[in-house]
């Protein structure tokens, strides 16, 4: 039988995102054209937070600068154009892909 190693003592844990990112219960996945974005609930609407929204149909992110929300392409929401839209979540971290498929070598 043999004794314990004494080298099970400086064994680390395999990183993963739910472990990198904190991934709790009320955690979501999406998917991005350039990775992937973690998304939580909001509980309250925080200066330059990063959002996920709903407006005009189309699901985008936007900032929240002063009373306006600034969308990724520049677009600024603002006044009643606001009221309209419906938040999705807080984007609490972006995680890119380092490997493109598609890329020529």
């Amino acid at each position: 039988m043999g004794f314990p190693s004494p080298a099970t003592d400086y064994i680390e844990t395999r990183l993963t995102p739910e472990s990198i990112c904190g991934i709790g219960i009320d955690s979501r996945i999406l998917e991005t054209s350039s990775g992937f974005a973690v998304i939580e609930p909001v509980t309250q609407l925080v200066q330059n937070q990063v959002l996920l929204i709903l407006s005009g149909g189309r699901t985008q992110f936007a900032r929240v600068m002063g009373r306006a929300l600034i969308c990724d392409d520049g677009e600024a929401i603002e006044g009643s154009a606001a009221e309209e839209v419906e938040v999705m979540g807080r984007v609490t971290y972006f995680i890119n892909c380092a490997i493109e498929d598609d890329r020529v070598v």
